[in-house]
């Protein structure tokens, strides 16, 4: 016996798709927005349509941007020779809000999982490769997560970047084995940041 009309149920449905978001939560949303001002919930959907619409990767680093070039490639402060490797937008998010890193990212938009079928050509390792070629880098930083496929790809990228004789350091101590990145918290990623290793 169905308890909802039929666009809730579509709502609900779609709604389910967000990480995150079971029935229960998809159910509160529905609840929240039926009783929200029709203006409030216009103003959600256009901000949803306008990011969807607006936002692209960085040219350069493959990081949200909203132009060409995203605002840490576009900033003139930022150290452009020493580049953190990350696996996702959300990771620069994170180490961002750590304020302890000055330099500019790469972000591989991804990892290599054999399980998943993702391999090191489905990951932005070319143009990682290319710009190192381009620019004057001089330290790379492997900041991939902590679990099995952040570590086969650190580890992949370790074997392939050492024989060009950039400084090569792995994010250190602070991050748990088996964590994500973009769930720590600032403190522990200043740390991890600060006791980054040479391999």
């Amino acid at each position: 016996m169905a308890t909802y009309t039929d666009s809730i149920e579509k709502l609900i449905e779609k709604l389910t798709r967000f990480p995150g978001i079971g029935r229960r939560s998809a159910e509160r949303i529905i609840g929240y927005i039926l009783d929200a001002p029709k203006e409030e919930i216009k103003q959600l959907t256009d901000a949803v349509s306008t990011v969807k619409e607006n936002v692209r990767f960085c040219r350069v680093c493959h990081n949200l941007s909203e132009q060409e070039l995203c605002k840490i490639c576009q900033d003139s402060n930022r150290k452009k020779n020493v580049v953190c490797i990350v696996e996702k937008p959300s990771d620069v998010t994170a180490i961002e809000k750590a304020r302890h890193f000055d330099g500019v990212y790469h972000v591989l938009m991804g990892s290599i999982s054999p399980l998943e079928g993702k391999g090191p050509s489905d990951l932005k390792i070319d143009s990682l490769v290319n710009r190192i070629k381009q620019e004057k880098i001089t330290e790379l930083i492997i900041a991939t997560d902590a679990d099995t496929e952040g570590e086969t790809t650190a580890l992949y990228l370790t074997k392939l970047l050492k024989p060009l004789g950039i400084k090569l350091s792995r994010i250190g101590l602070g991050l748990p084995v088996g964590s994500n990145l973009e769930y720590a918290d600032s403190a522990t990623l200043a740390k991890a940041l600060q006791s980054r290793r040479d391999i």
